[in-house]
């Protein structure tokens, strides 16, 4: 049972429109498993009770379908699916299944169904299995007609079950479907394979060794691809964009050339699937023996194989699960019998809904492309994200001879500001490696605006920032310090060695050091140059962009600590865990990482709380613990009150209760900030940046005139942040008005749209806007835009 009264008449109104009652949800995972097939079950099953549905569990995927039984298709409830966030692969069994390939095992399944009244489906696979759901639904009423043929079923079932309604999301590691951006997996697969990396480059480091790497990826380059962006790989070979002829030669005249400039160790990243432009694969063995034999370097392989696929779900997949099984229960109950199957994915940071049958002969279409040469259509099919990943990749990777450099005469400073985050180094590396092939000179500023104006500005070069992207913190250094009283003594530094741009990536400190240099430009000149700010921050609390460069690192710090911490508790009584997040007055942290980490309640400034609240949250506790859980996890950001305090709050749960549950505090503290980047903050943040340096590059040629750059226009200061959907350049003059200055939040944040996510999953009643969600939009082929532009979704 739920909390029984609606906390407003909203939520009862939204819980009414959305009613499941009498209607049965199965869900099912199929084809290979992947990290985070988990969440989306649970999410699945909750949101599915939640609205009043009947939801069962089919195991093995479609074998157990057809082979039915009350083994296979089993009713599941609430309890069932806790415990299950924190787990890889999937809980319910996955199997690829012949029978059901064939029309009679079909139709063995389709009985299965109807006998339990089950005509709603939420399949969770790859495109194999979506297209076989979409198969089996076109099938259904002739499937029925056969039924009542041979006897098994009557005239009444085919009208009560005359339709099957089917929503898929996608769980594969290879990130190889057509219309999402990401599916359930790859970020995790990422994480394994960034965690042997990171690994081997130490022991690589000490031998001077060369490392051949393969990762998966039969028909997909993916995660070669953006493993190879995340740790700087020398050489990557992918299936969409083989080699031209010739490229052994080039490959060993790059890894021949970094090993003279001073790196210890190459690698170099295969993925299984990768060939030549004659469609010829290209193995792992044939790259190490060409090294040896052509370098004499001492080289070794290693396959990471199944590695890739296990473990623990990282914080970004079960976010991203949780959010796609909660909006399939909703676009389940809102389909009608023309309404056609549909997925749900991810675009930018929103979930949308597409036919599923475009995606899937999209899908098709790129294996069409590579098997007739046509690898650019390949590439461009794939998507923008793909696309814009291999772009910035090539950008990064090749450094041109200085005979090939366009010559600009430009100089642009970079500096870090405000607390440090994990990915800044990543951000530094592809802004001096971008400014350096446009041609331009790149200067480091050590200590923020603090070393700025101390003169702490030298030239970085190219292999200056080599093993950057892996390394935690801002090697850079970087201070709090806001540039407004020592405007005099940067534009000195700005005079002396002729800055014609800026690049600021950094926190809340970033923002407000950026807006004191454009009013400082009425004063003086120097300031009248292109600035725009990357931002970097563990709360995620900067105006304009909906993600921060190190929040998705904090969050998964945040989940691995919460898992430990519930793990710590299992076998003995019931216990209830009060944890405290940073964020300064920003939620962000909490409510996802509660979200990720499965937490009960989340207590933060913008949503405010009062002690009826808190008793609620105790009692619903109380209510749950007399049950079948065990545990409990309630977040508090850390300055969502100043008198309900972490130790408040903890004394009140261990006094209200005492008799049915012990409690254990936690406060996080600077952990969130420490760590080597997780892999998205890698991409995030090469990708950004890379971007940045090219519109400043555009803005530089645009303003100059009369031998020098002069910008003093709002739109040559701008911050550039992830919105939706893109990445956009907005002046920082216009998100003023966005800006709560005192408590240095966004007025307005998206991600207050996931707390009612938490709640539903935590089994208390409330409202969840679907205004984002529910039409169905189409897929969108990618056209190449009219300008280069190495960014985009990640």
């Amino acid at each position: 049972s739920f909390a029984d009264d609606y906390p407003d008449n909203q939520s009862k109104r939204f819980f009414e429109s959305l009613s499941g009652a009498g209607k049965s949800i199965a869900v099912l995972t199929s084809g290979g498993d992947a990290q985070g097939m988990n969440a989306a079950v649970r999410a699945v099953v909750r949101m599915g009770i939640y609205v009043g549905a009947k939801v069962y569990f089919i195991r093995e995927g479609y074998q157990g379908m057809v082979d039915g039984g009350e083994e296979n298709i089993k009713e599941a409830s609430w309890e069932s699916v806790s415990s299950m966030l924190q787990m890889g692969g999937t809980v319910i069994g996955s199997a690829r299944c012949k029978e059901f390939r064939s029309h009679e095992g079909r139709l063995k399944a389709a009985h299965n169904l109807v006998q339990r009244g089950i005509t709603n489906l939420c399949v969770i696979g790859g495109d194999g299995s979506l297209t076989g759901a979409n198969l089996f639904r076109e099938e259904w009423s002739g499937l029925l007609e056969e039924l009542v043929q041979q006897g098994l079923i009557d005239e009444d079932a085919v009208q009560k079950y005359s339709a099957l309604h089917i929503v898929g999301m996608v769980g594969s590691i290879d990130n190889d479907f057509c219309g999402t951006d990401m599916t359930i997996g790859t970020d995790s697969a990422l994480h394994r394979i960034i965690e042997v990396v990171d690994a081997i480059m130490t022991t690589a480091q000490s031998h001077q060794r060369t490392f051949v790497l393969e990762v998966m990826g039969r028909h997909c380059g993916y995660l070669a691809l953006v493993s190879a962006l995340a740790c700087g790989a020398d050489w990557v070979l992918i299936p969409e964009m083989p080699p031209e002829d010739g490229w052994e030669e080039k490959m060993c005249q790059k890894l021949s050339a970094n090993r003279a400039g001073m790196k210890r160790l190459n690698i170099i990243i295969v993925a299984e699937g990768a060939i030549d432009c004659n469609n010829k694969p290209i193995t792992t063995d044939h790259v190490k023996d060409l090294v040896v034999r052509c370098l004499g370097f001492d080289t070794r392989v290693t396959i990471l194989g199944h590695v890739q696929r296990g473990g623990t779900p990282s914080a970004f997949d079960r976010i991203l699960a949780s959010r796609m099984g909660v909006e399939a229960v909703i676009a389940l109950l809102e389909t009608t019998a023309n309404t056609p199957a549909c997925v749900v994915s991810l675009c930018g940071n929103q979930a949308v809904r597409l036919p599923l049958m475009e995606c899937v002969q999209m899908t098709q279409e790129v294996q069409k492309a590579m098997d007739e040469k046509k690898f650019e259509e390949a590439v461009k099919l794939r998507g923008r994200s793909f696309e814009n990943n291999l772009k910035t990749y090539k950008l990064l990777a090749h450094r041109k001879l200085e005979s090939e450099l366009p010559h600009s005469n430009f100089n642009i400073a970079v500096l870090n500001v405000g607390a440090p985050a994990a990915g800044m180094n990543a951000a530094v590396r592809s802004a001096v490696r971008v400014g350096i092939s446009e041609g331009h000179k790149m200067f480091a500023v050590n200590d923020g605006f603090e070393g700025f104006y101390k003169g702490q500005i030298k030239e970085i070069k190219w292999a200056d920032v080599g093993g950057w992207t892996g390394q935690g913190g801002s090697l850079l250094g970087t201070k709090r310090t806001l540039p407004a009283k020592y405007v005099e003594k940067i534009a000195e530094q700005m005079r002396a060695h002729n800055i014609n741009a800026l690049l600021v990536i950094g926190g809340f400190e970033a923002y407000l050091g950026l807006m004191e240099l454009l009013e400082a430009r009425g004063k003086y000149d120097e300031f009248c140059v292109p600035m725009v700010m990357v931002p970097a921050t563990v709360s995620n609390n900067v105006p304009g962009s909906d993600l921060s460069i190190g929040a998705d690192t904090a969050l998964n710090a945040i989940t691995d600590t919460c898992d430990r911490i519930k793990q710590s508790a299992s076998g003995t009584k019931r216990r209830v865990f009060i944890i405290e997040t940073m964020g300064g007055y920003c939620g962000y942290l909490a409510s996802v990482g509660g979200l990720a980490a499965g937490a009960d309640a989340a207590y933060i400034y913008e949503e405010p709380f009062d002690i009826r609240d808190l008793q609620s949250n105790v009692e619903h506790l109380t209510e749950k613990m007399k049950g079948a859980i065990q545990r409990g996890l309630v977040l508090r950001n850390e300055n969502s009150n100043e008198n309900y305090t972490t130790d408040f709050i903890y004394q009140l749960y261990s006094e209200e209760g005492r008799g049915v549950f012990d409690c254990r505090k936690n406060v996080l503290g600077h952990m969130q900030q420490g760590g080597a980047p997780s892999p998205f903050d890698r991409n995030f943040g090469t990708k950004i940046s890379a971007k940045a340096m090219l519109w400043l590059t555009k803005k530089m040629n645009e303003t100059f005139r009369q031998g020098r750059v002069f910008a003093n226009t709002e739109d040559t200061c701008c911050l550039l942040g992830m919105r939706r959907r893109a990445l956009v350049f907005q002046p920082v003059v216009q998100l003023k008005d966005e800006t709560d200055f005192v408590h240095r939040i966004p007025k307005e944040q998206w991600w207050l749209k996931l707390r009612p996510l938490m709640k539903i999953l935590a089994k208390y009643k409330t409202s969840y806007d679907v205004s984002d969600s529910g039409q169905l939009e189409h897929v969108v082929r990618n056209i190449r835009p009219k300008e280069s532009d190495p960014s985009g979704a990640m």
